[in-house]
């Protein structure tokens, strides 16, 4: 069935009041994935929200959402009138705003690390470049999935193979051993890394999808001290910027990604021991995105912006 017939169809060329209310509900709960999400948002209870999309699917005769424990998951019919209306609620954003294709809300999920360190603190640049565009952010090592329609453009870092999506590199990344000048000179740091056998060395276990827990250090070593043995100590974690923090806070040294440490290096709050040889990480960052359609010009507005970000 043709996409947008089974609405035509069923509801007429005219909505009522209460039609529009569920199909807005509906749209609501499928950007969220969760009815209590979309409760929160739309001021009702969860129950009000289940109603109103139990509605809808008998009106269209078709099952929208498949209900999971303790969240919804969009089903093929879900996930295709999904797309047919976010089109439509974004040209009715564009004709709101007198033409302004330029509006309305686009939601972007960023690894935790770098939505931390170089994400947030720009973003006050783009809301004063685009007022009337807003930012749904969220966080997260988990796989996006674009079929729901839930997210609009993620930033990841990787090697930049994402099947079946369409990607733009962002920018490229250095790796280098950081650590608070205290640490450095306790240890004697300053020279060889040979000296970091008395280190505890503090590890992203998630740098990048499927990686070894001490896979950037084993990368740095191998550029620069092959015949260095990586020291056992260790803390671990699963995001670059809690080791950066671990090691401002004097916890050993961590492997410090050039994106992210700049302002802590600017400081003086870490420190770059042994002559700060940087190696050039094979992974980047990497904006993507669905490639099934052309991208919203809300949505293109956002990923050139941040190109034009990166350094």
């Amino acid at each position: 069935m043709p996409a947008g017939a089974p609405i035509r169809a069923t509801l007429g060329a005219t909505l009522t009041a209460s039609q529009f209310a569920n199909l807005h509900t509906f749209l609501v709960a499928a950007r969220h994935g969760s009815f209590a999400l979309a409760a929160q948002e739309l001021a009702l209870t969860p129950s009000a929200v289940s109603h109103r999309i139990a509605r809808l699917e008998s009106s269209l005769g078709l099952r929208l959402f498949e209900r999971l424990t303790r969240k919804v998951k969009l089903t093929a019919d879900g996930e295709r009138i999904f797309a047919v209306l976010q089109t439509g609620w974004d040209s009715l954003h564009a004709a709101i705003a007198g033409g302004d294709a330029l509006a309305g809300s686009i939601t972007v999920h960023a690894r935790p690390s770098i939505a931390q360190c170089w994400l947030v603190p720009r973003l006050a640049g783009f809301a004063a470049q685009y007022p009337a565009l807003s930012l749904d952010l969220r966080v997260g090592n988990d796989s996006v999935d674009f079929r729901a329609g839930q997210v609009d453009l993620a930033l990841h870092y990787g090697d930049g193979s994402f099947p079946g999506l369409a990607s733009r590199k962002l920018m490229d990344e250095w790796l280098a051993p950081v650590c608070s000048p205290a640490y450095a000179r306790e240890h004697g740091l300053q020279d060889a890394p040979q000296h970091l056998s008395s280190a505890t060395l503090l590890h992203d276990t998630l740098a990048w999808p499927a990686c070894a827990p001490d896979a950037e250090w084993r990368l740095w070593l191998d550029g620069q001290a092959p015949e260095v043995n990586l020291p056992t100590r260790s803390l671990r974690f699963d995001r670059a910027d809690l080791c950066a923090q671990a090691a401002i806070h004097h916890a050993g040294v961590a492997m410090g990604r050039r994106q992210l440490v700049q302002p802590w290096l600017a400081s003086g709050q870490l420190v770059l021991p042994f002559g700060g040889f940087a190696l050039a990480s094979p992974q980047a960052y990497y904006l993507v995105h669905s490639g099934r359609t052309a991208l919203p010009a809300r949505v293109q507005a956002l990923l050139d912006w941040l190109l034009g970000q990166a350094i």
